[in-house]
């Protein structure tokens, strides 16, 4: 057996506890490449915190790199951007708690519109005018107004801007079949938007701009682009088309809490689902499906530690996950890469979605509370 000396990362006498590092820089490449891909202006989605990485973090870089909008969910989350001094144009579509008219206004946020409803309960508030982008279902059946029920829409904006309730000011839809990297996929929303910013023309409530496309459409098909496109997972390295190389905008490490030498025939873990076939050493890491390690990993699942990966040994726990580190025994204080951008031993976000049979996205936006945030 071998024991590596490798000095652990302390912080005021104790190991640095789990943390996710952001990388401003790599959001700042991200967004470069996007920009290579389009002429429309890019409007950076940090909806879901960032994507986990920090929304405000990310939108200062996004920003910094030439994104001329800002997205989010809601407009509590627009009201945050605001309050970190970002000035640029925001919108916030999703509207989980419904459209407050008045917070709107106060943010300076614009706010997506997809029903009559919707639209007919925001002009019933009392507030100053309001900027909207009108939200046309383009083939995801989740939201957005139905093309059927469009011109109705279009009628009561009328009133509204009429009245200066309202002032519209943007079209939008979404892509179901972008992630395919396919143009004929995405024809069909393609040929519904522009329809609709026709009509919007033809209703006289100008000439807004338009925007359908996300990361995949930005990415591979210049016909979706329009006058802007929405950028969120390509942010930080995401690209779901899988076309494109993007830079992994974060590094998640964990310390070393716990080692032990076992006997070949150790059951390791709940149920001892992962016994020993060797002599070995295990180490244990604070950080489990609480945190936003996935409980269903394949056997491939590993971590870089002193430059080489290790397995994950057993099932992942609530608060903990054990590494079978073979001859080699770490010191407590050790520091573990769970994931990051350097390659080689190090898994990438990707490659822990596929552990766990999912999508990027949900490893990135599943990281806890508990685990510290910093920027590099």
């Amino acid at each position: 057996m071998n024991r590596v000396s490798v000095a652990p990362e302390r912080r005021s006498g104790t190991f640095r506890p789990p943390t996710l590092q952001t990388l401003p820089v790599a959001v700042t490449a991200n967004v470069a490449r996007v920009r290579t891909r389009t002429r429309s202006t890019i409007m950076a989605v940090v909806k879901a915190d960032g994507y986990g990485h920090g929304a405000v973090g990310v939108a200062r870089a996004a920003v910094a790199a030439g994104a001329g909008w800002l997205g989010t969910t809601s407009v509590a989350e627009a009201s945050v951007l605001r309050a970190a001094g970002l000035a640029v144009p925001i919108l916030t579509w999703l509207h989980p708690s419904g459209i407050d008219a008045g917070a709107a206004a106060a943010a300076g946020a614009d706010v997506a519109v997809g029903s009559v409803d919707e639209l007919d309960a925001l002009l019933a508030q009392t507030a100053p005018e309001v900027r909207v982008h009108l939200h046309l279902d383009t083939g995801m059946a989740r939201g957005g107004c139905p093309r059927a029920a469009w011109d109705g829409l279009l009628g009561l904006a009328r009133r509204g801007q009429r009245a200066r309730r309202i002032r519209v000011v943007g079209v939008m839809g979404h892509l179901a079949l972008a992630d395919q990297a396919d143009p004929a996929a995405n024809a069909g929303a393609v040929a519904g938007m522009r329809a609709a910013r026709r009509a919007v023309r033809a209703a006289g409530l100008g000439s807004p701009p338009a925007h359908l496309a996300a990361t995949s459409g930005a990415l591979t098909d210049p016909s979706t682009h329009l006058d802007m496109v929405r950028v969120g997972a390509g942010l930080v390295g995401i690209d779901p088309s899988g076309t494109v190389e993007m830079h992994g905008a974060s590094r998640l490490t964990a310390p070393i809490v716990h080692t032990s030498e076992v006997p070949a025939g150790t059951p390791v873990g709940y149920a001892g689902a992962y016994v020993t076939d060797r002599a070995t050493h295990l180490s244990v890491l604070p950080l489990g499906y609480a945190d936003g390690i996935p409980r269903e990993c394949s056997p491939q699942a590993g971590v870089e530690i002193g430059g080489r990966r290790f397995p994950l040994a057993g099932r992942v726990s609530m608060d903990q996950i054990v590494i079978d580190t073979g001859a080699v025994a770490f010191p407590p204080g050790t520091s573990a890469t769970v994931f990051g951008p350097d390659g080689g031993a190090t898994p990438t976000i990707a490659d822990w979605a596929r552990w766990a049979g999912t999508i990027p996205h949900t490893i990135v936006t599943g990281i806890g509370p508990r685990v510290e945030r910093s920027i590099a």
